[in-house]
């Protein structure tokens, strides 16, 4: 289950994977977000905040996820990856190969850093994942 939220005046969605990912978790997220796309032609960035990686529930889950990310990543600015896991910070880096958002890590915690960040903050030291 992922817990989202769009923030509309900033065009972030932020996502807090909560337990195993569904199919369903990425058709809730499409269609909340396919709106905002819509009106205003993409989003500023995405914030997963994830403490540690918590997987699919099945085979269609990880197919319906990849499919999000095909159909969404060319409307997306930044995403940035809020945790401490070493093993979302590698799917981070390949993901990186994939999309055209720019990707980054911030240590967990830093929700507000990697706010900052997708608006544009340059001030920001960089984080070294």
């Amino acid at each position: 289950m992922i817990d989202y939220n769009l923030d509309a005046a900033h065009s972030i969605l932020y996502m807090r994977p909560t337990s195993a990912l569904a199919a369903e978790d990425f058709v809730k997220i499409a269609e909340a977000v396919d709106p905002h796309i819509e009106a205003t032609g993409g989003l500023a960035g995405v914030i997963i905040e994830v403490p540690t990686f918590t997987g699919w529930e099945s085979f269609g889950a990880l197919v319906a996820h990849f499919r999000l990310i095909r159909d969404h990543h060319k409307y997306v600015s930044k995403v940035a990856v809020v945790t401490d896991s070493t093993l979302v910070k590698l799917i981070e880096s390949l993901a990186s190969h994939f999309v055209a958002a720019e990707v980054r890590q911030f240590p967990w915690g830093e929700t507000e850093v990697a706010t900052q960040w997708i608006l544009g903050d340059s001030t920001l030291p960089l984080v070294v994942s």
